[in-house]
């Protein structure tokens, strides 16, 4: 079969073509689009097409295929992009700017709550959050390691109650009760 031969057999499915198309797209212009795109491919590969294998059910597989990917990437992109004028509060997150003014302020705050801390509470605490080990810390400060332990626990404690105001209150789960 000629390339003029099977591009006639091609376009003489578009009116089947434009029926199916529309059971996906549900709109006249976009089931026209992906008629013209599932035609311009199987023209393109036309290579690929068996000669006495069911053309119809090749250009259905095309379209269907050339829909879902359309879908894909349209999913995909509006995952990324807003279309709308304002950022709606979920999307802030994602906004092109940061206030460093914010950060600078808790940044103060968590310097502000570690230097109220006792020094036998920051001490230990600075050196586990540093990334030393809790026998490195004993040996250091020379006291037991149950020791270190629990001054590190007291410190996340105080941390804890003097940046209250940080507390999205999400609340944590509870795995056992006593």
């Amino acid at each position: 079969m000629t390339k003029i031969e099977f591009n006639t057999l091609v376009l003489r499915q578009a009116s089947s073509l434009r029926s199916y198309a529309l059971h996906f797209t549900h709109d006249a212009d976009d089931a026209n689009d992906l008629v013209q795109d599932t035609i311009l491919k199987a023209i393109t590969y036309y290579n690929k097409f068996k000669e006495g294998t069911n053309l119809k059910g090749w250009l259905y597989t095309i379209m269907k295929n050339t829909f879902i990917n359309n879908y894909r990437r349209f999913v995909k992109m509006s995952t990324f992009v807003t279309k709308s004028d304002e950022i709606s509060s979920p999307n802030l997150v994602f906004s092109s700017t940061k206030n460093q003014g914010e950060a600078k302020f808790v940044m103060d705050d968590i310097k502000k709550a570690l230097d109220r801390l006792p020094a036998d509470y920051y001490v230990p605490f600075t050196m586990y959050f540093e990334g030393h080990k809790y026998h490195e810390i004993a040996d250091h400060l020379a006291i037991p390691i149950g020791t270190v332990k629990t001054r590190i626990h007291v410190a996340r404690k105080l941390l804890k109650k003097n940046l209250k105001a940080y507390d999205n209150g999400v609340k944590k789960p509870v795995y056992a009760e006593m």
